[in-house]
């Protein structure tokens, strides 16, 4: 789910071309601005569980309950409060084995498969898939459509006539200098099944960067009922000039799980303009994604930027699964050797977050526990759920957090350490965030 300039992007294979993208820069500010549904966006549902806290809630799509309208997501059990999509980038399952597999790493749910992949192996092992195109034989287990990936970037902002070609195929859009972005998009999202399904896109740094806030708005919010954006900060070659470039962001504050969560916050500014809003989801890369890149990610890294897209109010987690750089080159990175060093990494996230599913699928509270800090305050069946990390800027170490009133205990669990914090009369308590992809994660019984 990439490229630009050099970068070379797979959208399917079987379906699309290795693409090459070579398109102009729009500058923009991805951190201007709070996530907020002020003024334009409607009413939030209520999360249906009530902790008796004094205190405003996030703006949110409705969890689960989002899923119910669409037939076929509600069939797979997608409204089901216990499912969190866990998904995979343009996977194929071609062989008995390759749906179990992905199964026991703790996938459900395969974002985009080739065009070769069989529908009813998916179906038969209870995965469930978003589709370029219906696959032969689809039934249940294709619970949405996806319109394109990164068209934003490829294709700019605009409504010239497109070719109907992709990068790497000849000409895009017709004038050849005009954007034709939102064209592809409505001509994509016709060709698709009118059932349903729910629509789903992907964006790059078009949206994220380069384009302005109104340019952005309207791929985020003409098309899709789901959506991500992908920036790879801890691995893409030339992010970080190219950061500090349009967003005046310091080199040495770039490859930061933080700006993980940035990209949600964004989106769901841009997605709160037309009053309807809709689930995002995080996008973290597994290796080596980029021909051009010089890193990959290490397994702390990972670990750190999916959980701060999850405090961040992400709605799902899609893993990039590919290696186009680095010494091992694959289509395929977790199911072969080339994932060998990271794949304990997902196996143990996945888990994790398939346990917090039913506390992720509730609506969080607002409360600033720290301003150095990047936190989450949920409630779920009796106890309260903090999730934190260390903000941009903030430098490891000891941190103090500040429980907001109306909670009262004596000290707080700190899930998957085993060990707890203690918490003092006035509801604070301190713990250690030794780097800044470091996490955790405290269960507070209500008293």
């Amino acid at each position: 789910m990439r490229r630009r300039r050099s970068r070379v992007a797979v959208f399917g294979i079987g379906f699309l071309a290795l693409l090459l993208v070579l398109i102009s820069c729009y500058p923009s500010d991805l951190w201007r601005g709070s996530p907020s549904a002020s003024g334009t966006s409607r009413p939030s549902p209520s999360s249906g569980e009530s902790s008796g806290l004094n205190l405003q809630r996030v703006p949110w799509e409705g969890g689960p309950s989002y899923y119910a309208r669409f037939g076929a997501a509600a069939t797979a059990g997608w409204s089901d409060p216990s499912f969190f999509p866990i998904g995979v980038w343009l996977e194929s399952v071609v062989e008995p084995q390759d749906a179990p597999d992905d199964k026991a790493m703790g996938f459900n749910t395969y974002i985009g498969l080739t065009g070769t992949s069989s529908a009813q192996m998916v179906r038969d092992n209870g995965m469930a898939a978003l589709t370029h195109k219906p696959l032969a034989g689809y039934g249940q287990e294709t619970v949405g459509w996806v319109i394109d990936d990164e068209p934003d970037m490829w294709a700019g902002a605009g409504d010239a006539k497109w070719t109907g070609n992709h990068p790497g195929e000849g000409p895009l859009c017709d004038p050849e200098d005009q954007g034709c972005g939102y064209t592809v998009m409505a001509e994509q999202k016709g060709k698709l099944p009118k059932d349903d399904r729910p629509h789903y896109a992907n964006y790059g740094k078009g949206v994220m960067i380069w384009q302005t806030e109104p340019e952005a708005g309207k791929f985020v919010n003409g098309y899709t009922d789901i959506i991500s954006a992908d920036v790879y900060w801890y691995t893409s070659n030339g992010i970080c000039e190219e950061a500090k470039t349009y967003l005046n962001l310091p080199v040495e504050q770039c490859r930061l799980s933080a700006n993980y969560g940035a990209l949600i916050d964004k989106l769901r500014r841009l997605d709160a303009q037309d009053g309807r809003l809709q689930p995002i989801y995080g996008i973290v890369e597994v290796g080596w994604p980029g021909a051009d890149d010089k890193r990959e990610i290490e397994p702390q890294q990972l670990a750190g930027a999916v959980m701060n897209s999850l405090i961040h109010e992400a709605r799902g987690i899609i893993y990039f699964n590919h290696n186009f750089g680095g010494p091992c080159k694959s289509q395929h990175v977790l199911r072969d050797e080339c994932g060998d060093r990271i794949r304990p990494t997902v196996v143990e996230l996945n888990k994790r977050i398939r346990q917090l599913a039913p506390v992720l699928n509730s609506q969080s509270y607002k409360h600033t526990f720290n301003q150095r800090l990047d936190t989450m305050l949920k409630y779920h069946q009796g106890s309260y759920y903090v999730f934190a990390m260390l903000g941009r800027g903030a430098q490891p170490g000891a941190h103090t957090l500040e429980l907001p009133p109306g909670i009262r205990a004596d000290k707080a669990e700190v899930l998957y350490e085993g060990r707890t914090v203690p918490i003092d009369s006035s509801g604070k308590f301190g713990d250690t965030f030794q780097a800044e992809h470091s996490y955790h994660v405290y269960r507070i019984p209500a008293g």
